[in-house]
């Protein structure tokens, strides 16, 4: 049955199937499907599922494609439609919730404006029981009647409140529906793109819209799906500023039905979005999307400005930067600089420092509207990075800004350790009202010019966003699509899974496992603090002064290579680390990578002492002018000799050393339960202050292993095949 569907072509009208040919106009196109989506791709466009035809094209092949079909991304767009549904579903459920609060405040408004009318009619009443009281009566409305110049009784001003109140929140709902319909007609729309819009340019809302910009549409593909796959979208708008973009865009549109729900323009993404600003008494809130997906051939820096002007107040920007020889390479940091706003990181933990140079190139391009943003979910994936932020009105959370702000002393050069320095401090205080909080300058520098490990020289990079790079709520809630979803319409679940635990990980819980609980109802977490307006979301906000204290990781092999030794495994060192009192956890960005809050110092000794007690190295293997020459001077048999020659020095010449003086440069951090550590138990092994040559380091892979780890979770993505990319760009 599907060989003779294949072999004869049928009209665009038809039902869209897989792999059938369609023909339209004289021209022949072939059905591609992807979820819930169906896509017409000329017989001669080159696409990824081509692996003979992948980033060359045919001798004697005229028509060169201007959109192509690249299945390596679907992991990308099944992520953003399981995103957009979970932050959809919180964002309407505070619609919602607004909208019950407003109608319950309507209703005792008129309650007490019909209270207070009963009230007049029967002291009116009750007055007009004697003459006296008549005629008392009768003279009040005649001075009231001479005072005003007319007897009109003035209505209650509680109703016109209400009125006002229903307008507003009718603005909410109805979201200026005809205001929004005129200006996309004058971008290129001619008419309502849904039927709930169309219902309500006549006066009959359908309660909260949810509006979708997918503002560099190329084929439609990511609206489409976005319009067939979630199920509370009312719109969508696909823009590409090719006009033989937006024709296929079309014919998609068609082939799929989806005209009443999709609106295709052709246009600069830049206009687009600019004309949608909503401004007071101009635009108005009612023309800002609820979402805008930026997934450009490149950087999407050029692109922010006007995105988060456009976005809706709480609404959710999707930003893909396929540059990573830029955002996560050191060949070309005068433009990283120019583009990002900072310079990047060299080193394993590169793509990290890449990701967080893209949010602080939106956290910038907002604050200078008094917009605030909170990273939802922030991921390196393949060849590109995407990052979902959600950005919200507020000026005083934007003076935290600077205080989540960071540069990087970094030993590229050397041991490969960093330290983060912030540029400004958020102190909290409390005053008479309560606590605030105070922003003024940081100290600096935070570390000398040499690296105090190694002694090699130190550069910087940055300034990058220092902030959370996730919200475990929103994790967990896509979390929870997983188990329910139909997996040939979602063909990357299982590595959606895996990578999302492991984002989930490098939020360093307190408890070792590597699969979280999730809540059956919110997806909240024991660890989400919510405050009481935060009690119906979904997704309650990270907080605006929290910091990530733990950024970046290491690769046990590349520190091994400085030692000049046998690499030990990843438990190993995890259960090391975790044996003294510390977290540690991999990172999404690449494998074989260690997480920890544990200083440099301390894994540095934990390396030590795995050549010491394991991995024995050659002697001579070390040389001065290598980077593991300081890092081997500081091993404990020397540490311990040096200690012992000045005590026998200062005990010679009659000057004890106080036992603090006495202990040795870099010290272990003490373990005990504080706030900054998380709150987690200090092992009785481990007292406070102990030197680094006196911790009792032991590699109990048991330990370092995750729970649950048979689970067997896609973490990570090898590829499929040669030539495994971006593919080139459109012509």
């Amino acid at each position: 049955m599907a060989e003779s569907t294949s072999a004869s072509s049928v009209p665009l009208s038809a039902e869209p199937r897989a792999d059938q040919r369609v023909t339209h106009e004289g021209r022949e196109y072939t059905t591609i499907k992807e979820g819930l989506a169906y896509i017409l791709v000329p017989p001669n466009a080159i696409t990824e599922a081509d692996p003979k035809k992948a980033g060359k094209y045919e001798e004697g092949v005229e028509e060169k494609p201007s959109v192509f079909y690249n299945p390596i991304q679907q992991f990308n767009r099944d992520l953003s439609v399981l995103a957009i549904r979970a932050f959809g579903e919180d964002a309407l459920a505070q619609k919602q919730h607004k909208h019950d609060q407003q109608m319950e405040r309507n209703k005792k408004r008129k309650e007490r404006t019909a209270k207070r009318k009963l009230e007049q009619a029967e002291k009116e009443k009750g007055a007009e029981g004697g003459e006296d009281g008549a005629e008392e009566q009768n003279g009040r409305k005649r001075q009231r009647t001479d005072d005003t110049g007319a007897g009109i009784t003035k209505e209650p001003t509680g109703s016109a409140d209400a009125a006002g109140a229903s307008k507003d929140e009718s603005a909410m709902f109805d979201d200026s529906v005809t205001k929004d319909q005129d200006m996309l007609a004058a971008d290129g729309a001619a008419k309502p793109a849904t039927e709930e819009d169309a219902s309500a340019t006549n006066g009959a809302p359908k309660g909260p819209r949810f509006r979708i910009l997918d503002a560099l549409s190329a084929t439609g593909l990511r609206a489409l799906r976005y319009a067939q796959e979630i199920p509370f979208v009312t719109s969508v708008t696909g823009n590409d500023l090719s006009p033989a973009a937006t024709d296929v865009m079309k014919l998609n549109i068609a082939h799929n039905k989806l005209e009443q729900k999709i609106t295709s323009v052709t246009g600069n993404a830049l206009a687009h979005m600019y004309l949608h600003v909503g401004q007071e008494g101009v635009g108005g809130p009612g023309a800002r999307y609820d979402v805008i997906d930026l997934d450009p051939y490149g950087t999407a820096v050029p692109f922010l400005d006007a995105a988060v002007q456009a976005v809706t107040d709480g609404g959710l920007l999707c930003v893909t930067c396929t540059d990573a020889g830029v955002f996560a390479s050191t060949g070309y940091l005068e433009k990283t600089y120019s583009q990002y706003g900072g310079l990047p990181l060299k080193g394993h933990h590169s793509h990290e420092g890449g990701l967080r140079l893209i949010l602080h190139a939106v956290a910038t391009a907002a604050a200078k509207y008094g917009i605030t943003i909170e990273p939802l979910l922030s991921l390196s994936i393949d060849f590109y990075a995407r990052v979902f932020v959600r950005v919200r009105k507020a000026p005083a959370e934007v003076k935290f800004l600077a205080g989540k702000t960071m540069i990087v002393y970094n030993c590229d050069s050397g041991c490969g350790a960093w330290t983060t320095q912030y540029l400004a401090r958020n102190v909290q205080h409390e005053g008479k009202k309560g606590l605030y909080y105070k922003h003024s300058f940081a100290q600096g520098p935070s570390v000398p010019a040499r690296c105090p490990h190694c002694d090699f020289k130190t550069h910087l990079a940055g300034p990058m966003w220092g902030g959370p790079m996730h919200n475990p709520a929103f994790i967990e809630k896509i979390l929870s699509y997983l188990p329910g979803a139909d997996k040939t319409t979602y063909g990357t679940t299982e590595r959606i899974e895996g990578m999302l635990r492991t984002a989930y990980e490098e939020l360093l819980p307190d408890t070792p496992s590597t699969q979280p609980e999730l809540s059956s109802t919110t997806g909240a977490t024991s660890t989400d603090t919510a405050t009481p307006t935060d009690e119906l979301k979904l997704i309650p906000r990270v907080p605006a002064s929290d910091l990530d204290r733990h950024p970046f990781f290491f690769i046990p092999s590349d520190l091994a290579r400085i030692l000049r030794c046998q690499s030990p495994s990843e438990a190993a060192v995890k259960g090391a680390l975790r044996g003294l009192g510390y977290r540690a956890t991999r990172s999404h960005t690449k494998p074989g990578t260690v997480k920890t809050d544990a200083p440099w110092a301390v894994v540095w000794e934990v390396m030590r002492e795995w050549v010491r007690q394991r991995a024995p190295i050659k002697e001579g293997a070390i040389r001065e002018l290598m980077p593991g020459w300081g890092v081997w001077q500081k091993r404990r048999e020397l540490v311990v000799a040096k200690a012992a020659a000045e005590a026998a020095a200062a005990a010679a010449e009659g000057e004890a050393k106080p036992a603090e003086e006495a202990r040795p440069a870099g010290e272990a951090k003490s373990a005990t339960t504080t706030p900054e550590n998380g709150g987690r138990r200090r092992l009785p092994s481990q007292e406070p202050g102990t030197p680094l040559h006196e911790l009792k380091v032991v590699f109990d892979e048991q330990l370092g292993r995750d729970a649950r780890e048979s689970k067997k979770l896609v973490r990570y993505q090898m590829n499929p095949r040669a030539n495994w990319g971006p593919m080139v760009r459109a012509k």
